[in-house]
């Protein structure tokens, strides 16, 4: 399965009516593998600083999460596993696997718990699989 499938088919599937705004899958590197056509335009120290928050949880939360220089304030999360994020009535959520980071962006009326449900789904199939 491409990875555009699977950004398309479980990050971009509707849950109760609601989809993701946007999602992509991204190499621990920075390279894109997929993401949707929304997905914004990121620079390529926003995720070295979201890589090392995974590393060492704590460092985004005084400054923020950014990513196409949108700025979320960092909210509850799994120190070393998922990055959790807030934006007015949105938000993003960021699941580490062993070789990429999930990202899923949402704005009302889908909930943070949809998002938390499907980018993080998608992660632990995919670090079940050894990616």
């Amino acid at each position: 399965m491409s990875w555009q499938t699977y950004v398309d088919d479980h990050l971009m599937c509707e849950i109760e009516g609601r989809h993701l705004t946007a999602s992509a899958i991204v190499g621990q590197d920075g390279s894109v593998w997929a993401q949707s056509a929304s997905f914004p335009q990121f620079k390529p120290e926003e995720v070295t600083n979201i890589i090392n928050d995974f590393n060492e949880p704590g460092t985004l939360a005084p400054i923020g999460l950014f990513l196409g220089s949108t700025k979320y304030m960092v909210i509850q999360g799994e120190p070393g596993a998922v990055i959790r994020g807030k934006k007015g009535s949105g938000g993003i959520t960021v699941k580490k696997t062993n070789q990429a980071l999930i990202f899923g962006i949402y704005d009302e009326p889908m909930t943070p718990g949809q998002c938390n449900m499907v980018v993080e789904r998608l992660g632990d199939y995919l670090i079940d699989q050894g990616l």
